[in-house]
């Protein structure tokens, strides 16, 4: 399997707070979004369940974190986080 990098966008706050947790798990980034999409291949959609609630993704302080990544994104001022992708796997 050939090698290629994914750039994504996110918030630098957001993107410092997963390589934190991910690193606490004893994985780096590149690992986390790879078990990711192989988890969401697996089972055919996203591995865990998406609300539309205050308790959900859409609650007032992720809206609140999402405006003002956009707002930085429009601006020029965001992260872009290569991913690279083992050959092997």
């Amino acid at each position: 399997m050939a090698q290629i990098n994914v750039n994504i966008r996110m918030d630098s706050d957001v993107k410092k707070e997963a390589e934190q947790l991910f690193d606490s798990l004893g994985m780096n980034m590149t690992t986390a979004f790879n078990i990711f999409i192989r988890q969401s291949l697996r089972i055919g959609g996203i591995p865990f369940k998406i609300m539309s609630d205050d308790r959900g993704f859409y609650n007032k302080y992720n809206q609140r974190k999402l405006s003002a990544a956009a707002k930085r994104m429009n601006e020029g001022k965001y992260v872009i986080h290569e991913i690279e992708e083992d050959a092997n796997d």
